[in-house]
């Protein structure tokens, strides 16, 4: 897909989603598959609940049956960032400052390939990540410009074990909601830096057709 027809999507989706008090959080298109990941704004509460993606999913999917900006046969997936969520974009950095991250680079040229630490500042050019490393004396802060990340992710990071008398139970998610939806779906990780097992993405997906779609 072409830059123009993920900003034909992206323009189509947004005002979508205003209404219904979402953000559009990413617009990808990989072999074959149009995934649209929605979020709540910054600073909510909760995540994307299951009834909002199906919602989301049965507009979209009318939408581009109508619209028809996306040529051939494609699989349409609404799903929501998840507890560890896919970074990208400036946007994406920036929203997530303060958080743990994982980044894997295109190449070694500016040191370790990959590392995980604490994101502490994002511009749109570049991050500084402090990082982890037992090596180290003392923590250690890397920036790296936006191009040289080949993928990068939030890392979700469970609360201490309780102590005991406290009856051994874990402390739950910051997103109850989120994680309700990704186990209710069951949906695996998709490539080498999704979350393990047991911390999926929501997702719920339509097939798409050249005039084939029913709309909703």
């Amino acid at each position: 897909m072409s830059d123009a027809t993920v900003e034909k999507v992206r323009a189509m989706v947004t005002p979508l989603l205003a209404d219904l008090k979402l953000e559009l959080y990413d617009v990808e298109f990989r072999g074959g598959t149009l995934r649209i990941t929605i979020d709540t704004p910054a600073g909510s509460p909760g995540g994307v609940d299951l009834e909002q993606i199906a919602f989301v999913t049965r507009m979209v999917s009318r939408d581009l049956d109508h619209d028809d900006p996306v040529p051939g046969r494609y699989t349409l997936e609404v799903s929501s960032p998840g507890l560890e969520r896919t970074l990208r974009t400036p946007a994406h950095f920036q929203r997530e400052i303060g958080k743990t991250v994982s980044v894997r680079l295109r190449d070694t040229a500016a040191g370790e390939r990959r590392f995980t630490g604490v994101l502490i500042a994002a511009s749109d050019s570049d991050i500084t990540v402090r990082v982890e490393d037992p090596a180290l004396p003392e923590l250690a802060e890397r920036t790296v410009r936006l191009e040289q990340i080949d993928r990068a992710k939030t890392v979700f990071v469970w609360g201490p074990a309780p102590k005991p008398g406290q009856g051994g139970k874990k402390r739950k998610p910051a997103s109850t909601r989120a994680a309700a939806v990704a186990a209710a779906l069951g949906k695996g990780p998709s490539d080498e830096m999704d979350p393990p097992a047991g911390s999926p993405s929501p997702a719920t997906s339509d097939p798409i057709d050249d005039h084939d779609q029913e709309a909703s």
